[in-house]
């Protein structure tokens, strides 16, 4: 029996695909125009590999908007001597150790949190590869063989277009869906009253504001949103903004969700004692990887807080990890499937060609929680040669 797994290399990879079409905006953005070609301009993701001594390699995601080179710096740079020869087995002590090489200086969110997350999930992965066990065994079986999804995400269109997209999204089986909101309260309203109008209440709709409004404008949409039995309004406002959050769960009677944008256990135990919102949605490729992410969604166990992961524009290895976090969670709510990529027009390949194996697509709204050992998901390495920043 394996008592010792040394960790013998790691590796990460920056990939890219520019994105040669967009006709909408895929969220709200502070200074779209400005910034869109640097935001938007492409799709990015970084894959971590950990190589075992019995020469298994355990594969994750750093999940990233920007500058995908920057984690790399940092994964070779700064976590690989920390982690080289250590044992993968000791997920808390490499995370502990990780964490604490940049923490006095103030690295607690953002590139440096995002490049331990993939290290993590890349260990947790190498395990459970090792001990032919899939990681929902690992963090303590699974509630559920399948899990139900929502289709994210409608991208801003006209309220007509709206409806004509959620046509298409009916039709494929889906009963529950995200808007993306933030072109305008008045604009905005008149697409969700149009969906109600046609669909009625049978439809569980959710709204994505991507922090695009202020406190007092989202307040406004958000009482106006409550007369159409909103599901959640997600990210109404930045993710900084702490206490405006507090206020938005204490004059409104929608569920407020949020959490994509934090990360560790420190800043979303923040967003829970002092936001105050009522469903969290980490990234594990994000948010600190699978050993913290596991934390927060005992944490949020105990403050009665319903976990919804986020997927965003991740490509398929952040998914299968997710959807192993998701199995094992009590409060598991429901899982984002992402119908649509930032470009409606030109779908994320990173989604599905990195990988051998495929997850999905929903069958009924529930996709299967992937049977294989680690994270269910195994490498192409042609495909991974394709979009690999040279």
């Amino acid at each position: 029996m394996t008592t010792e797994l040394r960790i013998r290399d790691i590796s990460a990879i920056a990939l890219e695909v520019p994105i040669t079409r967009m006709d909408n905006p895929p969220e709200s953005l502070p200074y779209y125009q400005e910034l869109k070609s640097i935001v938007f301009g492409s799709y990015k993701s970084v894959v971590v590999k950990v190589t075992g001594e019995n020469s298994i390699v355990g594969i994750g995601e750093c999940m990233t908007r920007l500058s995908p080179e920057a984690l790399v710096s940092i994964i070779m740079d700064v976590l690989r001597p920390i982690l080289l020869g250590k044992d993968a087995f000791d997920t808390e002590v490499a995370w502990e150790e990780m964490y604490g090489t940049m923490r006095q200086r103030g690295h607690s969110k953002g590139y440096f949190i995002e490049a331990i997350s993939g290290v993590d999930i890349a260990i947790w992965d190498l395990i459970g590869k090792t001990l032919h066990k899939p990681v929902y065994k690992l963090l303590g079986g699974k509630f559920t063989d399948t899990v139900e999804c929502y289709a994210s995400s409608v991208r801003f269109k006209r309220p007509k277009e709206v409806l004509d997209e959620v046509r298409s999204i009916v039709e494929e089986g889906y009963t529950k869906f995200k808007l993306k909101i933030g072109r305008g309260v008045e604009e905005d309203i008149e697409a969700v009253k149009l969906l109600r109008e046609e669909f009625g209440y049978n439809m569980t709709i959710m709204v994505d504001a991507n922090s695009g409004y202020s406190i007092n404008s989202a307040v406004r949409i958000g009482r106006k949103l409550e007369r159409y039995e909103i599901y959640w309004f997600e990210e109404p406002i930045p993710p900084d903004n702490l206490m405006g959050y507090k206020e938005l769960t204490t004059k409104l009677d929608i569920p407020i969700a949020a959490g994509e944008s934090e990360f560790t256990r420190y800043g979303f135990r923040d967003l829970f004692e002092i936001g105050r919102i009522d469903i969290v949605q980490p990234n594990v490729g994000r948010a600190g990887g699978i050993t913290e992410v596991k934390k927060i969604i005992s944490m949020a166990s105990a403050f009665g807080i319903e976990y919804a992961p986020h997927t965003g524009s991740s490509s398929g290895i952040t998914v299968a990890a997710e959807l192993q976090m998701a199995a094992s969670s009590a409060n598991f709510l429901i899982f984002e499937h992402m119908r649509s990529a930032w470009s409606n027009e030109q779908p994320n390949p990173l989604g599905k060609e990195i990988m051998n194996e495929s997850i999905g697509p929903p069958v009924k709204s529930k996709i299967e929680i992937p049977l294989g050992d680690g994270i269910g998901v195994t490498l192409n390495e042609k495909a991974l040669e394709r979009y690999r920043i040279k």
